[in-house]
């Protein structure tokens, strides 16, 4: 209930109206741990009956981005991809160049050795974006 009135906040912000379709454009976001792209997220709606412009999707998912509800992921690929923020948790990712997989990881020896790295540097680390690319064990 919490992130509903969270949207209805923001959307509120962008002088926009809280409708079904981007109440819809949320759950569809909040529905999975996958990191999509707006258009399967569009099309996704679409299969399922609710009825939706593609600009509703993609300006949606521009002001949950904006408003730190939702994380862009760009993969070097042209397509970003999304997750929602729901989960505090920091994560890091593994990109298959192959297949595209996402696979999330945390790794504190990793977060300790940015700390350092910053401190180092005298540099107030606020976050971070780790992603490391390479070939999942299918594609290898």
């Amino acid at each position: 209930m919490d992130d509903i009135r969270e949207l209805k906040r923001v959307l509120h912000k962008e002088n926009l109206r809280y409708t079904s379709q981007r109440k819809a454009v949320w759950d569809e976001l909040c529905s999975s741990s996958d990191h999509r792209d707006a258009e399967s997220i569009y099309l996704a709606l679409r299969n399922s009956g609710i009825r939706v412009s593609r600009a509703t999707v993609y300006r949606t998912i521009e002001v949950l981005v904006r408003h730190n509800m939702v994380r862009r992921l760009d993969l070097g690929d042209g397509r970003s991809r999304y997750e929602n923020k729901l989960d505090p948790k920091h994560h890091d990712h593994l990109i298959c160049l192959s297949c595209g997989r996402i696979e999330e990881f945390v790794d504190p020896d990793i977060e300790k050795l940015q700390e350092k790295v910053a401190e180092k540097h005298q540099f107030a680390l606020r976050k971070h974006i780790h992603q490391l690319f390479g070939y999942c064990k299918d594609c290898q």
